[in-house]
């Protein structure tokens, strides 16, 4: 989280449901079929169950997933299970308060694990923890977290610093792949059965119920799995994380003209980034990660 918070950027700079509906319409067209609501914090917009709703209800959306940090989610699980949702991703740095309070600016870590129970009562499975491991700040964590795949059927997934808008103001020092691997002793490699996209390697201990999942963007690239693409609120696509490109949809979607948009859909996916070039010293990205999302 920015020190002096997130701006608000105005109500009609913003898409309307209607909008990101007829964005996610245009993209079943071209068979898109897993969308994911993010942010910044995707709960906190107001309602968020409705939109849920709505994009669950598209016929072609095969899986509707949100990443949070978990917050507000004890609250909410139940209402959005019936809206649709299927699963959640809970960004989680820290099991250890002040660390938990100072990554996030006064976040509560209580609050985060009681959105992780809700989350399972609620049935929204796969749960997955995702963790940047961030060098002298949470690395002698690894072990703690890595131990609740033995607890719990979640899969822990562990990534890898990005210099990404805000994340670069902390001075935090990158931990790579290759080291935590070194400390992962007694889990080995697991085939995973998502499909295509997927960008994290998975381990498993034993006979354990969770799995631990590796993400790595910087030591070992996987640009050429990667069939994502961002949307931002204020109606711009993003065709790799890393990269300051953006397609302008709201034009688009202003004169409701479908046509265009989901040519421009089709310019975006032919015309996605091959990898990013931040090992080789690209400037970084503008957008800070809580106006892009995770």
């Amino acid at each position: 989280m920015p020190e002096e918070g997130v701006a608000d950027i105005g109500h009609e700079r913003i898409l309307g449901f209607e909008e990101i509906e007829r964005v996610v319409r245009a993209a079943v067209s071209l068979d898109f079929r897993k969308f994911r609501l993010t942010g910044g914090e995707p709960l906190v917009r107001r309602g968020v169950v409705e939109l849920t709703a709505r994009l669950a209800a598209v016929s072609g959306v095969d899986d509707l997933a949100v990443t949070s940090n978990g917050i507000l989610l004890s609250g909410m699980a139940a209402e959005l299970k019936r809206a649709g949702l299927r699963r959640v991703n809970i960004s989680l740095d820290s099991l250890r308060e002040e660390r938990y309070r100072y990554i996030t600016r006064g976040g509560a870590l209580a609050d985060a694990l009681a959105g992780i129970r809700a989350a399972e009562r609620a049935g929204l499975y796969p749960i997955r923890v995702n963790v940047v491991v961030i060098r002298g700040f949470n690395d002698d964590e690894i072990s703690d977290f890595a131990r609740l795949t033995l607890e719990h059927p979640w899969d822990v997934r562990f990534i890898e610093l990005m210099p990404v808008g805000e994340n670069g103001g902390f001075g935090f020092e990158h931990f790579s792949a290759r080291e935590f691997e070194a400390r992962m002793r007694g889990f080995e490699p697991v085939s995973d059965e998502t499909g295509a996209g997927e960008v994290a390697r998975y381990y498993r201990y034993g006979d354990a119920p969770g799995r631990v999942g590796l993400i790595s963007p910087l030591s070992r690239h996987f640009c050429g799995d990667c069939n994502k693409l961002r949307l931002t609120a204020d109606g711009k696509l993003k065709t790799c994380l890393h990269s300051n490109r953006e397609i302008d949809l709201k034009p688009a979607l202003r004169a409701e003209d479908e046509a265009a948009l989901r040519a421009l859909l089709r310019e975006a996916v032919l015309s996605k980034e091959e990898r990013h070039l931040i090992n080789e010293g690209e400037a970084p990205v503008r957008r800070g990660m809580s106006r892009i999302g995770g």
